[in-house]
């Protein structure tokens, strides 16, 4: 029996949206408040604010994709949901940036993965970032609202075998580990939740907030760049849209004009940092762009004799903090532990090498599990740090420096792996690395991961998640929003999403942007009415 596809059955019913690739003039559009960015802020507002009987208008530079386009290919998937094709990178090119960008924005193609920001974290921003009102108390109605709404819960299924190394291996060690709460309803546990899902269990924006601001007679313009605000004074006068190709690659010539009462930012740490940069957005401090943070990834595979097939079965379901904050906040680089799903075409780029070799390591891979660390960037003033720039055609890259701190704990993190893997059974294990090989024991894995040069282009990096570049505070010295998202110097506009993070938090993020934004829309929504 076939899933039906909410959104299309939501279009059939008079949904208003504008596809920007198919205009025939230049447009204007009017609502009482324009959100740029349809992914996890956005779309939080979104629902927020019509619910609140405002007119909003959501505008998206991907294109609109549903359950239907979603047929769980690689080759299909990349290219229409993701940054840039999939190919996303630091300036440099070290780091692969995985970010989605379509109407859902990255809820569309994440991995489900749902954590509130840790308590550490949010006394971190309070105590050194002058953030007011967010602690963990103040924050909790608002996380349990938003779990509610999005169906959070830890994944009840047995983990799959890849997530199970985790487990395992840490119940050998004597080390902590949990099951990973999951926004899904009805999960057919498919394991290809990063091509979108089919069957419209993952609770993403495309099917939750964005439906219901539609159905509260809000609109959609999606395959549209948002390029420049305008200013009169110290208010936004307006915003200047361009249509795009319907691969989102290249503007197709058309403008859209956009006014509205207010205007919200939820294009992310790269993208919204970006806009401001384009629009030369006031910034008395420079701070539009600057401490923008990544979880940077390294990895490490390893073979059993028994069948993994990490390509099935939820992607994420069992994660460890055991080296999360044993040092403090602010200590020694910390990391938290995870597992990636492994479909082929992303395994093989991941896994290195060329020809025969990475034919060879292939060829392992339903016998193949990778656990992956996230690098907790942004709480020791030594730790790696990202800047966002435009390139010479106005679109966003981001500089991220690395840093002997960060690189260090890089190098942890290998060992802790490696012995994870040993202790729950694997025969072989391969941090990934240029210079390294599949080794057999324990020993000759810390010999490995001790000579290993850790560097750029050597050492394989990754990160889907970005915080950071408009840092909240009450200080604009080092912010450019205060606490409540507002805008220091643009009285009607808001920034809504994780670019607002002063750090990064140290757990996948999409349920801090949830219920951080559910509670400024919220307050938004007040003052808007008022």
């Amino acid at each position: 029996m076939p899933v039906p596809d909410i959104f299309r059955e939501g279009l059939a019913k008079g949904w208003v949206t504008y596809d920007g690739s198919r205009l025939e003039k230049d447009l204007l559009l009017e609502a009482d408040v324009a959100i740029v960015g349809s992914g996890a802020g956005g779309g939080t507002t979104a629902e927020i604010l019509s619910a609140a009987g405002l007119k909003v208008l959501l505008i998206e530079e991907g294109p609109l994709k549903t359950s239907s386009d979603f047929k769980m290919q690689e080759a299909d998937a990349y290219p229409q949901l993701y940054q840039e094709g999939i190919g996303r990178m630091s300036k440099d090119g070290a780091i692969t940036i995985m970010q989605g960008r379509a109407v859902g924005g990255t809820t569309l193609v994440n991995w489900t993965s749902s954590f509130r920001t840790p308590e550490p974290t949010l006394q971190h921003w309070a105590e050194a970032h002058n953030v007011k009102g967010h602690g963990a108390e103040e924050m909790a109605p608002w996380f349990a609202q938003m779990e509610q709404r999005l169906g959070v819960a830890p994944w009840a299924m047995p983990p799959n075998a890849n997530n199970a190394v985790i487990s395992a291996g840490c119940d050998k060690l004597g080390y902590a580990w949990k099951i990973i709460p999951r926004n899904v309803r009805g999960c057919w546990n498919l394991g290809y939740c990063g091509m979108g899902c089919p069957v419209n269990a993952k609770q993403s924006m495309l099917v939750t907030t964005i439906p219901a601001a539609l159905d509260k007679g809000g609109s959609l313009l999606y395959l549209a760049r948002a390029e420049r605000l305008l200013f009169d004074g110290e208010r936004v006068a307006g915003l200047e849209c361009l249509g795009m190709d319907e691969r989102s690659v290249a503007p197709n010539g058309r403008r859209i004009m956009v006014k509205a009462r207010h205007y919200v930012l939820a294009g992310g740490g790269i993208n919204t940092p970006a806009l401001l940069l384009r629009s030369q957005a006031p910034d008395p401090h420079e701070r539009a762009g600057k401490r923008t943070f990544l979880h940077v990834v390294n990895f490490s595979a390893a073979q059993f004799e028994q069948v993994i097939n990490p390509f099935y079965g939820a992607p994420q379901s069992v994660y460890s903090d055991h080296f999360q904050w044993t040092d403090g906040a602010t200590g020694q680089m910390s990391y938290k532990l995870e597992v990636p799903p492994l479909q082929p075409a992303i395994t093989a780029t991941m896994l290195g090498r060329f020809g025969v070799d990475n034919a060879l390591r292939m060829e392992q891979l339903p016998h193949t599990n990778v656990m992956l660390a996230l690098m907790r960037d942004g709480f020791h003033p030594d730790s790696a740090e990202g800047t966002v720039e435009l390139r010479g055609d106005g679109t966003p890259v981001l500089d991220y420096r690395m840093t002997d701190y960060t690189w260090d704990g890089i190098r942890r993190a290998f060992h802790s792996m490696a012995e994870i893997q040993f202790a729950a059974g694997a025969k072989a294990v391969l941090p990934l690395h240029a210079d390294a090989d599949y080794v057999k024991s324990l020993a000759e894995a810390r010999s490995l991961i001790d000579r290993l040069d850790l560097a750029l282009f050597r050492t394989r990096l990754g990160s889907a998640h970005v915080m950071g570049g408009c840092a909240m505070g009450e200080d604009p010295r080092i912010a450019v929003t205060d606490s409540l998202g507002r805008h220091h110097q643009l009285e009607n506009l808001s920034i809504h999403d994780g670019s607002l993070f002063p750090t990064s938090i140290g757990a996948n993020p999409q349920l801090s942007i949830y219920g951080l934004t559910a509670k400024l829309a919220t307050l938004l929504a007040e003052r808007l009415k008022a």
